[in-house]
């Protein structure tokens, strides 16, 4: 089965998808997890839906834990499994996105990963974290700052 263009796939989550998420959940909780590698690269990806380079990641689904959620968008968007247990940074409003969201962002430096295909995903990338790609979205800038110790945690997402 083909995935959605682009120009479906975008106006598709932007008004059905996240409006009716906005109407069935109280709050909302995603993941992130920002994967680095011994050459200090880190695991960007750009989405089939959204625009820009962001960190791996999604929602956490009704009877899931975060870590779980974690474990499942890495080994369906990306191929990654993890050789330890991920750092958990912090979880970060993002109300700018959609009143009561939440994202629970991890760390994590020792992982794997055997490519694959996923149709959320439009292309990954392993990027130098002094060199990230232009199109990378404010957040995905901005917690690589925060990693690399340039910028103190946020507050908000």
């Amino acid at each position: 089965m083909r995935s959605l263009p682009r120009t479906l796939a975008r106006p598709l989550a932007r008004f059905v998808l996240h409006p009716w998420h906005r109407l069935t959940r109280g709050a909302t909780l995603g993941v992130r997890i920002l994967l680095v590698d011994a050459e200090n690269r880190v695991l960007l990806v750009r989405h089939t839906y959204a625009p820009g380079w962001m960190l791996p990641g999604g929602g956490v689904e009704h009877g899931q834990s975060c870590l779980d959620a974690v474990r499942c968008e890495l080994d369906e968007e990306v191929g990654v499994t993890l050789a330890e247990a991920p750092r958990l940074v912090g979880i970060l409003p993002n109300f700018r996105h959609q009143p009561g969201d939440h994202v629970a962002l991890y760390y994590a430096t020792d992982w794997h990963r055997e490519p694959r295909k996923s149709r959320e995903i439009a292309e990954i990338g392993l990027f130098p974290l002094v060199a990230i790609p232009e199109a990378a979205t404010g957040a995905t800038r901005r917690r690589i700052d925060e990693y690399r110790g340039l910028a103190p945690l946020a507050d908000e997402w």
